[in-house]
């Protein structure tokens, strides 16, 4: 599928180790479909939360991790890329880098609290500190209940630098029968968000505004 001009033509997208590693699965599949770029950075801990929720084992180094993403999103080659912990020469450890979004899906706890402190320890967290200092689009998934006080500030101190917190909460309005439909809900709002188009899920009104249309 060809880019729309309002399309990012790359995404980076970050796994760490909260719960829900199936959102960042399906987004990266949903990513790929849409003819974007996608560089991947997986946390430690991702990847045992994706072992253990999944069925996709993922191998310890970024080549071999690259492969089985880009065959598991069904991607062309060089589509896909993943970059180690500490690539620090990798495209979203820069400002000067390209000027895409990143969106940190699932986003653990311990991940909000390093971007709202500003630490760099890892390229995952050189990566959003790039997203706020550059101001670009930045979408962190948290999955946790309950969020306690700490949880809230980092949250509410990163929503005023700018970024998005979109925490995995899906909705039940649109009646889903699966859990693959509650993942498409929280899916197509990060990509409403990222100017994507989709099909996962009718945005709010539709209906009634082509009810209206047809009189």
């Amino acid at each position: 599928m060809s880019n729309d001009q309002n399309w990012p033509s790359t995404v980076n997208l970050a796994f760490t180790g909260a719960s829900g590693a199936q959102y960042g699965l399906r987004l990266l599949q949903c990513l790929v479909s849409a003819g974007c770029r996608v560089n991947v950075m997986v946390s430690r801990a991702a990847q045992v939360v994706i072992a253990t929720e999944t069925d996709l084992k993922l191998p310890g180094t970024p080549p071999a991790m690259q492969e089985t993403l880009s065959v598991y999103a069904d991607a062309e080659p060089g589509q896909v890329l993943v970059f180690g912990r500490e690539d620090w020469f990798a495209p979203p450890a820069s400002g000067s880098g390209e000027k895409a979004p990143l969106v940190v899906c699932p986003c653990s706890t311990g991940t909000l609290s390093a971007l709202a402190t500003g630490a760099s320890n890892n390229l995952i967290e050189r990566a959003g500190d790039v997203a706020l200092k550059e101001r670009r689009p930045l979408i962190l998934v948290p999955r946790e209940a309950p969020f306690s006080e700490v949880h809230l500030e980092n949250m509410l101190k990163l929503t005023r630098m700018g970024a998005v917190i979109m925490p995995a909460s899906p909705g039940f309005y649109h009646k889903p029968q699966s859990v693959e439909d509650l993942v498409d809900f929280i899916v197509a709002r990060i990509l409403d968000h990222l100017n994507l188009p989709q099909d996962l899920m009718p945005r709010w009104g539709e209906a009634r505004a082509e009810e209206k249309r047809k009189g």
